[in-house]
Formats: structure tokens, C-alpha cells, sequence
């Protein structure tokens, strides 16, 4: 049927120019955005499944910022704590030294001088070796009953750090001297205790920087998978999305030109009339 006032060509040319249009918008987006989820409407389920995993991996960050924190806060007591093992054993030296039997008075009053002097360069790294302001090892700060540092998603996935304190008093070396080949006995008995307490220190040290360590290669890991996998769901496939949007491009000028002819439609049928 023959008719001038409805163009029904124009209107499904009109339908299909608009749906190229947006089909050939939307390619565009993606391939600008390099994003193949560029509004919910893409795929909301997959958008949801990406939020997820992307809130993952932003704690994750942090909780690999976290393990080299921890670490740190670990290599700077052990380092205090191998000082303070150095001092023990020239300490243990001295008493020997006091021990020898040749020494006279004289002798003794100027070892135990250093003897004194090197049990308060003890109390001295003790309670100035701190991280972030944080004392490590004077035993009353936070890190006498442990802090936790999180390494990974969950608020229960921690580590705690706890490091007793060294100090002299603690280490029971406190007060004494060795002004006689009796008291230098006396100390180095409890010099030997001192050092199998700062060993035994720095093995937990130790201990934990391994922990640390493998913790931080699981994280690593873990970012890496989780990378690949909200790639997978969100990352536009650019070769694809521009022949998508070539094919559309195409098809949309294709629209217009059907959509010109069909305007002239009209315009030639008025001619029947004449």
C-alpha cells in the first residue's frame, strides 16, 4: 500500500540508525575507558564480583605495606638485640678478665669501671631503640604484650610482633660489679643466663621474620591472581570492541544513508498526485 502520511521505511530506518548508534557509543566507550563494564547495565553480576575483588586487593596492598612494617620494626629490635649481645660478651670477657688472678685492686676498680659503663649502654639501647615512636625493648611499651599487624583480608589474619624487654634489670644483670674475683664469679654466672635470654630473644625475632617473609611472597601472589582475575572480568578485549565498533560504524552510516532515501520517498510519491 501506497501511502504519504506515514513513512514506514523512514521510521524502521530511524530504529535501526538509533540502534546502531548507541551500539557503535558504547564500543566507543569501552575502547576510550579500555573498561568493558562501563555503567552497571554492561553486567551487573560481574561488576559486582569486581567491586569485591577490588576492595580485596586494596587491603591486600596495604596489608603487604603492613608486612614490611612489621618487618622493620623486627630488624630494628634484632639489630639492638645483636648490640646488646656484643656488649654481654665483652662484659663476660671482663669477669674472666677480673677472674685471672693477677690483677690487683687497681686493675679491678678500672674493669668494672667498663663493666659498669657497658651495663648502662645496655639500658641505653633498651629504651631508646624505638619504630615510629614506639619503644621495642624497654618492656612496658605496646610490644611487651605483642601488637598485631593484619596481612591479609580478614580482621583475625595477623601476625603479633612481642618483644620482652632487655634491659639490664630484666636481663638480671642489674647491680652487678666486679670489684672482686668473687662478685666477677657471681657475674658471670648471671652474664650467661643474660646472653641465653637475648639469644632466645632474637631467635623469636627471628622466627617471626620468617613468618613475615613467607607471608608477604602469599600476598604477593595473591594480588597477582586477583589482578589477572578482575581483568578478566572488567578489561575491554580492545580487538574485539574495534570490530565491534567498525561493524556499528558501518551499519550507522549504512542507517543514515537508508534513512536519507527513505525521506525522498514522500517527496517522489507526491509526484503521483500531479
Amino acid at each position: 500500500m501506497t501511502v504519504i502520511s506515514t513513512n514506514t521505511a523512514a521510521n524502521t530506518a530511524l530504529l535501526y540508525l538509533n540502534k546502531n548508534s548507541a551500539t557503535q557509543s558504547s564500543a566507543l566507550a569501552r575502547l576510550s575507558s579500555g573498561s568493558r563494564i562501563t555503567s552497571a547495565k554492561d553486567d551487573a553480576s560481574g561488576l559486582a564480583i569486581a567491586t569485591g575483588m577490588k576492595s580485596d586487593m586494596a587491603v591486600l596492598q596495604q596489608a603487604a605495606t603492613n608486612v614490611q612494617n612489621g618487618t622493620a620494626v623486627l630488624n630494628t629490635a634484632d639489630g639492638a638485640l645483636s648490640n646488646i649481645s656484643d656488649i654481654l660478651t665483652r662484659m663476660k670477657t671482663l669477669t674472666a678478665q677480673a677472674q685471672s688472678g693477677s690483677s690487683s685492686t687497681d686493675d679491678l676498680s678500672y674493669i668494672n669501671a667498663e663493666y659498669t659503663q657497658l651495663t648502662s649502654e645496655i639500658d641505653d639501647i633498651a629504651t631508646k631503640t624505638s619504630f615510629n615512636g614506639t619503644a621495642l625493648l624497654d618492656g612496658t611499651s605496646a610490644y611487651a604484650a605483642g601488637v598485631n599487624f593484619l596481612v591479609g583480608t580478614s580482621s583475625t589474619d595477623t601476625v603479633t610482633v612481642q618483644l620482652n624487654g632487655a634491659d639490664s634489670t630484666t636481663l638480671g644483670i642489674s647491680g652487678t660489679s666486679i670489684t672482686s674475683a668473687a662478685s666477677a664469679a657471681t657475674a658471670m654466672s648471671a652474664l650467661d643466663t643474660a646472653i641465653t635470654t637475648v639469644s632466645a630473644a632474637r631467635a623469636n625475632v627471628g622466627a617471626t621474620l620468617s613468618r613475615f617473609s613467607f607471608r608477604g611472597d602469599v600476598i604477593n601472589t595473591s594480588l597477582e591472581n586477583l589482578t589477572a582475575a578482575h581483568s578478566a572480568i572488567t578489561d575491554a578485549d580492545i580487538a574485539a570492541t574495534q570490530t565491534e565498533f567498525s561493524s556499528a560504524q558501518t551499519l550507522t552510516s549504512a542507517a543514515i544513508s537508508a534513512l536519507s532515501d527513505a525521506n525522498q520517498m514522500n517527496q517522489s510519491m507526491l509526484k503521483l498526485l500531479q
